[in-house]
């Protein structure tokens, strides 16, 4: 079995399979050719195995319709060939499809009406997703791939995303979600003319600990807790009937609207933005000062621990920075509920990183578009850059890291609303 101490080796390359590759590398350099290309080396390779399996793939369908008793001749037979070019990893190859007499032959391998295998798509859809605008990503595959492919073509291939993002946005959801986190960003769309817009999304953590964008929404004018309280009811249309802890910023209003829709859910206040907002009314120089002392406060063992050092910091500070004091006691019903839970659920609980983290590529995403031409536009983008995957981790779905104990605690808080 393997361990830490002595992983697994996968195996690397046959000595065969290291022998070809530098053969084919030697063969290249000696007769001028690149590898890749439409009239690289590789392309050939491709073609050849393509046309191969294609063939092959027609024997089976030929053997499949099988022989006509009376005659003793197969009921159907080859017909030619017909030619197209796709796009390769390896940039364009042109091909011989084969063709059958009966026009009952449908290749898997290269689709009929398709030019472009598996893996074109997806690269286009990946480089969109990471904030390249169509015209970028095309001089890209003709860098890359050595393959002409227009803007037009490239608005096509995203835009073939749109019905399974109207199905995902209207998906159905779990009925209970411990934690949701809530945040919204602004983007620069057109309506008629360049405006900016805030979009809501929506982040929840299952009772699996799966993390997951539960909904997102462009909204008009500025955020408000009277729209928030509209999304947070479609979640709610959607399947969520309960929710314990809601994460948001300090938005005026925000409680009622959370508890209009969830009437049990507790309004937790985001620590992180509550000490970047209290940052905002400091001098710089006091901050080394500052940030400690606050950090005392939000790591208190209880809530009576946690209003003694308030105090002392007030005492300290209140004099110089009476708005930061008015902020921490405006702000400190919905910032204390996390101090009665144990440090695994104040981890979960105690910033909204994981939908900044998503805010953040969302931002990368359209910073170099500068704004969107419709509302779709800047929906598809997003939608896209929730569904990247990335390697190595860092998705933004999928597991909390040490969900388990901080499920047990919230079982023994919430073990009458829990159904495991």
């Amino acid at each position: 079995m393997a361990d830490k101490k002595n992983p697994v080796q996968l195996p690397g390359p046959s000595v065969a399979e290291r022998e070809f590759a530098q053969q084919l590398v030697e063969r290249a350099k000696a007769d001028g050719v690149s590898l890749v290309g439409s009239g690289g080396l590789l392309a050939g390779i491709t073609r050849t195995v393509l046309e191969s399996a294609l063939d092959a793939e027609l024997d089976a369908h030929l053997d499949d319709a099988g022989v006509d008793e009376e005659t003793g001749r197969r009921v159907n037979i080859r017909n030619g060939h017909g030619v197209k070019t796709v796009q390769t990893e390896v940039g364009p190859v042109r091909i011989q499809v084969p063709r059958d007499r009966a026009g009952s032959f449908t290749p898997r391998i290269v689709p009929k009406h398709a030019r472009r295998l598996d893996g074109f798509n997806e690269a286009i859809l990946s480089l969109y997703a990471k904030g390249l605008t169509t015209g970028e990503i095309s001089a890209h595959l003709a860098d890359v791939y050595d393959a002409e492919v227009s803007r037009e073509l490239i608005s096509r291939v995203t835009d073939s995303v749109l019905a399974d993002m109207e199905a995902w946005r209207q998906r159905p959801l779990d009925r209970i979600y411990p934690v949701v986190f809530i945040d919204a960003l602004v983007m620069k769309i057109r309506q008629g003319q360049v405006a900016n817009r805030p979009v809501y999304v929506v982040v929840g953590i299952s009772l699996d600990g799966e993390r997951d964008v539960l909904g997102m929404w462009a909204g008009t004018g500025g955020e408000g807790a009277k729209q928030w309280a509209a999304y947070l009811t479609e979640l709610r249309n959607r399947g969520v009937e309960d929710v314990f802890m809601v994460c948001s910023d300090g938005l005026k209003g925000m409680t009622d609207a959370i508890e209009q829709v969830w009437p049990l859910a507790v309004h937790q206040q985001c620590v992180v933005h509550l000490v970047r907002a209290s940052l905002r009314y400091t001098n710089r120089k006091d901050w080394q000062k500052i940030t400690p002392a606050l950090r005392e406060i939000y790591t208190a063992p209880t809530v009576a621990a946690a209003e003694t050092r308030f105090e002392a910091f007030a005492a300290e500070f209140g004099d110089r920075y009476p708005a930061v004091i008015k902020l921490w006691r405006q702000s400190w019903p919905q910032f204390v509920p996390f101090l009665d839970y144990n440090h695994e659920v104040r981890k979960v609980l105690y910033t909204t990183n994981i939908i900044e983290s998503l805010n953040a590529r969302f931002r990368q995403a359209a910073r170099r578009r500068g704004h969107f031409p419709t509302e779709q536009a800047a929906m598809k983008v997003l939608y896209l850059v929730v569904q990247q995957k990335r390697r190595g981790g860092g998705s933004i779905t999928g597991r909390v890291y040490g969900w388990a104990k901080a499920l047990n605690a919230l079982i023994l808080a919430y073990s009458d609303r829990i159904t495991i």
